[in-house]
């Protein structure tokens, strides 16, 4: 029979995973205190991921059946879970290259991105992308370009007809002052 500490910390980790779309699994052994401080700084710059040692028992018991059936391979040994908001690439980054290249490396288990479990190569992947944000505006660049082109073909048909017609204009004028 849990206690109700226990069962304070499953809630709050039931709280958590609702409201968290992405997660990091993590081995934070050989990580000192200062080390998982740093790292948690890190994370909170992109505002939506926090991180968090838990025990893989009461973890399997906030999940539920069906997500920690999911997870069983990952939860074994010491682990420590980023839950993080919309953006999987910013935790990632974090982990990765941010602080694993500053810091001592962060053995990364496996993470839950989009309903899909993801491996630390998969990981290592998305760490290599470039911000969410980035992304976004190289994808609007990528639409405007051919409307652009688009647009300066059109006008280019309409300033041509404009100095024909002009042309024409010129040559009537000349044509009339020479009678």
């Amino acid at each position: 029979m849990p206690t109700a500490k226990k069962e304070a910390t499953i809630e709050e980790l039931r709280q958590k995973l609702g409201a968290s779309k992405n997660l990091f699994f993590t081995n934070y052994a050989g990580l000192t205190v200062g080390d998982i401080t740093k790292l948690r700084n890190e994370l909170r710059k992109d505002g939506a991921s926090t991180y968090g040692v838990v025990k893989n028992t009461l973890f399997s018991r906030a999940a539920g059946s069906d997500l920690a059936a999911k997870f069983e391979a990952y939860l074994a040994g010491p682990t420590a879970i980023v839950f993080a908001g919309d953006d999987p690439v910013a935790p990632a980054k974090a982990l990765k290259m941010t602080f694993g290249e500053a810091n001592k490396p962060v053995e990364i288990k496996a993470a839950y991105i989009d309903g899909q479990i993801v491996d630390a190569k998969g990981v290592a992947q998305l760490a290599s992308l470039p911000p969410k944000i980035e992304l976004l505006g190289r994808l609007v660049g990528s639409l405007k370009s051919p409307l652009y082109g688009l647009v300066t073909v059109l006008s280019g048909n309409q300033g041509g007809l404009v100095r024909v017609l002009n042309s024409i204009r010129e040559q009537k004028e000349a044509a009339g002052s020479a009678a």
